[in-house]
């Protein structure tokens, strides 16, 4: 079964969460691959702004605004568990 948003093919949970709430995921809970300090620093300005707007708009009413903001801030608090395993590994001295 194939599941389309706005015209768009959704491939996926995440790409249909993307497409109907307008949400990168990528964006607020971090890349699945590593990322240097400066990559993650402007990700997480950009995410702050975005959240920030969704914020402001959903005070001024936007109901949905206020939706997307509760879900982007929880991606915010989550960690990939790949991410995890990979640092717990390279924390320990072992092959990551």
């Amino acid at each position: 079964m194939r599941t389309f948003v706005a015209g768009q093919e959704a491939h996926g949970d995440f790409e249909f969460a993307e497409l109907a709430l307008g949400i990168d995921v990528d964006l607020f809970r971090g890349p699945l691959e590593s990322e240097t300090d400066g990559e993650r620093a402007v990700r997480e300005d950009a995410a702050r702004d975005i959240l920030a707007d969704l914020r402001a708009e959903a005070e001024a009413g936007d109901e949905i605004a206020g939706w997307d903001a509760l879900y982007a801030d929880a991606l915010t608090r989550t960690v990939p568990l790949l991410r995890v395993a990979r640092d717990r590994r390279a924390g320990t001295g072992e092959a990551a």
